[in-house]
């Protein structure tokens, strides 16, 4: 496997310059992000499929071990705070469990019997959206727990950095990222490691694209949890309603601190006819607003838009 192999251009790396070194890694960085470029369609596709699998039920299942297991942490821990995902459809399914997310505990992703435990006890559904991540694409705990997951009728995503591999076999859709040889052998925290978390940010970013908890660029589902995201929330109201800050922050207070709310009842929508209609649309912002339009006494008289001069965009 090309990620275990000593690469020759970089035998004698500890005795360059550190200046060199640093060089060099830096390179073996964007030469990693550049090698995503070519499983865009794999990505799009594995994307797609587990908007469609999750509804409003479906859990998304990370798995992986060592390295590729608290990267694949990293990404299903900010889903949260980012999007508002609610915690109890996010899981982890990492080799050594919870103590491995901050301790390296190797002998774990062997453990094949303890990877079809925790697959058995997620209960999963074809609702799931099952990711699992590992550079070499044969760790034995991340396979065994896809292939489990697989058996459940869970979407199963493979991400792995050498072809042809047993994860990427097991798996429905499978995601190759050639990575190469690191300029470390076998430490894919480096390379292989860094074109991962970009491919997890990725599909999960696209997932919450797809399901309307972006808005014009905007992180509309977040929850003001503290004064700097209060104060980006109301940033947020006032651009989409085009009104000024007091009146956003008004109607922010007024939607308990739902943004989508908020924003609607800056336009002048009243509170239940608000939640009546982001609910017809799945909270889908852009989609409320196309089917507002189709009203012709849209926007009321009044609102915060029209005193502004603005017009809402859809």
């Amino acid at each position: 496997m090309a990620t275990e192999e000593v690469d020759a251009r970089f035998a004698d790396l500890d005795a360059w310059s550190l200046t060199s070194a640093m060089e060099a890694m830096w390179e073996g960085q964007l030469a990693a992000v550049a090698a995503i470029g070519h499983a865009l369609p794999a990505i799009t596709a594995a994307t797609e499929a587990a908007k469609a699998a999750l509804g409003d039920r479906g859990r998304i299942v990370y798995i992986g071990a060592g390295t590729s297991g608290r990267v694949a942490v990293q990404d299903g821990a900010e889903l949260t705070p980012t999007f508002a995902w609610p915690k109890e459809r996010v899981r982890f399914i990492v080799a050594g469990g919870d103590s491995a997310f901050v301790t390296s505990i190797e002998g774990a992703e062997d453990d094949v019997d303890d990877a079809v435990m925790q697959i058995n006890a997620a209960q999963l559904t074809p609702h799931d959206v099952v990711i699992a991540v590992a550079a070499s694409g044969t760790t034995p705990f991340t396979v065994a727990a896809l292939q489990q997951a697989g058996a459940f009728g869970a979407v199963t995503i493979g991400v792995a950095n050498n072809p042809g591999t047993a994860l990427l076999a097991s798996a429905k859709f499978p995601i190759l990222i050639e990575t190469g040889r690191e300029l470390i052998a076998g430490s894919t925290r480096m390379k292989a490691g860094t074109a991962q978390k970009v491919v997890l940010n990725l599909i999960s970013s696209g997932i919450m694209l797809r399901l309307g908890r972006v808005y014009r660029g905007m992180m509309v589902n977040m929850q003001p949890t503290n004064a700097k995201l209060k104060r980006r929330a109301e940033a947020m109201v006032a651009q989409i309603a085009h009104c000024d800050p007091s009146h956003a922050a008004c109607s922010l207070e007024q939607a308990e601190g739902d943004i989508k709310t908020a924003s609607l009842l800056a336009l002048g929508v009243g509170r239940a006819d608000a939640e009546t209609v982001l609910k017809n649309c799945d909270g889908n912002l852009r989609r409320v607003f196309a089917e507002l339009a189709k009203d012709r006494h849209w926007p009321p008289k009044g609102t915060a838009a029209r005193k502004q001069g603005g017009a809402v965009e859809s």
